[in-house]
């Protein structure tokens, strides 16, 4: 039993509770909070290292023994996104405090903040089907209010369109949750993968492991992505670029531990659609961004291309294809966060979010532009930076199964990233300066910091590729290897 795997969930929903007590003392939020993610953080390394020298840590709720009980599990896998989870938390909270606005700041952003990093935490550590719902829900409720916090026009209508599919998609789960108790008589996912692996997956089973796909495909932003370009582009920028995120990846993860932990026996059949659904959602999502002159469009395309592109290693279900995705995922999360950052500070900048209204910002602001000139290397996959690694990793597994046409459109949608990122960066920096002198006086204070962490945990995940890559594999080897995950929560003498 590990104590400690909890805290990253009981830490930001105290801290949560305890502001809402205390809402009108903003100063106390703002310190609150970013205590309550730093140490998460602290945390969430604390239990990476454990995973790497004693395995896979588990704790048994209430001391009842799994399955009966409720079962926290932290693999490498969800080590990782803990620790960059923190990363991106603490980044897009020192901007909003610049940015979100004193009238927000005391409608209780801080505590949803908070409430909604407890429930992406929670989906990374819980061990059964039934908590990962809670867990969505307590996220997608804080998702709720901080879309719809400021309640200008947009938000409130992309607010509608965001809660009816989460609100769909979590009558579906909870659908495909029912049939796959019925069947095994269980929830508790390394109990599920006995089970499954017991009984075979047969018809009834993949039609069942298909709407699982479908519901975390929603939530994911793969294939069934129409609600995203409107819901990201919305918000205020911290909130968006927390959205752009996490709020997917959550969705990914949920897709990458169901499908290597319950139904990996059928990879012909379920992988493969994984593969073909992947593939339409990099060509769709780099069809918008390219088509698209709106900072905020082109960033949210962007988003939908980042999932299709990690998606396709669990495609492959090769060594090359997951650790890729490893990688990828690592770093999508700290890119998407800092190119929403970027961008909104450009439109914060020049009152716009039209490429063709403005030009020649490097002029008055060269610090932003160079480091949204990084981003866009990075984004787009350009070594030494962090996309590098994952995308090599990623073709080659797609390659080594036989899934040439997915490597390939993952490689030409790489360069429709390049395209849309560099059109921005282009049209908003170069060229004569076409700035009011309204404009020429707003400032980035406050706002350049965070972008520059970001920046610089970019450039480290790239150089610093090779010191994390024992993590990565230890990741990988969980994934490919159930046994693992099965032994860490049963015991290794004992399995059901």
């Amino acid at each position: 039993m590990n104590n400690v795997i909890i805290l990253p969930i009981i830490i930001p929903l105290i801290a949560g509770i305890i502001m809402i007590v205390f809402r009108n003392n903003i100063r106390f939020h703002r310190l609150f909070s970013i205590l309550a993610i730093v140490v998460t953080g602290m945390i969430s390394g604390f239990l990476i290292n454990q995973i790497k020298t004693e395995g896979i840590q588990t704790l048994q709720l209430g001391g009842w023994q799994a399955p009966f009980g409720i079962s926290l599990v932290v693999d490498m896998f969800a080590g990782l996104l803990l620790l960059t989870t923190s990363v991106v938390a603490f980044a897009c909270l020192v901007y909003a405090f610049n940015s979100i606005g004193k009238e927000r700041e005391r409608f209780y952003f801080y505590p949803f903040f908070l409430f909604l990093i407890t429930g992406v935490n929670g989906s990374f550590l819980t061990g059964d089907l039934f908590n990962l719902f809670v867990f969505f829900e307590v996220m997608l409720v804080a998702s709720y209010v901080l879309i719809s916090l400021g309640g200008t026009k947009a938000q409130l209508r992309e607010s509608l369109k965001y809660i009816l599919i989460n609100v769909l998609s979590s009558f579906l789960f909870l659908v495909a949750v029912a049939y796959l108790y019925a069947m095994t008589g269980t929830l508790n996912l390394a109990h599920l993968s006995v089970r499954v692996a017991e009984v075979g997956q047969d018809g009834l089973m993949t039609t069942v492991a298909l709407l699982f796909l479908i519901v975390f495909g929603l939530k994911a932003g793969l294939f069934l992505f129409f609600w995203l370009p409107g819901s990201y582009s919305a918000p205020p920028t911290a909130i968006s670029a927390i959205f752009a995120a996490l709020l997917t990846k959550v969705g990914i993860y949920a897709i990458f531990r169901i499908f290597t932990l319950v139904f990996y026996h059928e990879p012909q059949i379920t992988h493969l659609l994984i593969g073909i659904m992947a593939a339409i959602t990099m060509v769709l999502g780099a069809i918008g961004a390219v088509a698209h002159w709106d900072i905020k469009k082109i960033l949210a395309y962007n988003v939908i291309i980042g999932v299709g592109f990690i998606i396709s290693g669990l495609a492959a279900f090769t060594s090359s294809g997951i650790m890729g995705s490893i990688y990828y995922l690592m770093h999508d999360i700290v890119i998407k966060a800092l190119i929403f950052l970027l961008g909104g500070t450009i439109i914060a900048l020049t009152g716009t979010s039209k490429l063709k209204e403005f030009s020649g910002l490097i002029r008055n602001y060269p610090y932003l532009g160079w480091m949204f000139f990084i981003a866009a290397l990075s984004l787009s996959g350009i070594p030494p930076l962090s996309g590098f690694l994952g995308k090599v990793y990623i073709t080659k597994g797609t390659f080594e199964a036989g899934y040439f046409w997915l490597g390939a459109i993952g490689l030409f949608t790489s360069l429709m990233v390049l395209y849309s990122i560099m059109k921005i960066f282009m049209n908003s920096f170069w060229g004569e300066t076409s700035l009011s002198d309204e404009m020429e006086n707003r400032t980035t204070k406050g706002l350049l910091f965070p972008i520059g962490f970001l920046t610089v945990a970019t450039i480290a995940l790239g150089l610093g590729a090779e010191g994390i890559h024992a993590y990565v594999e230890l990741a990988t080897e969980g994934l490919l290897n159930p046994i693992l995950y099965i032994e860490a929560v049963f015991g290794s003498d004992f399995i059901p």
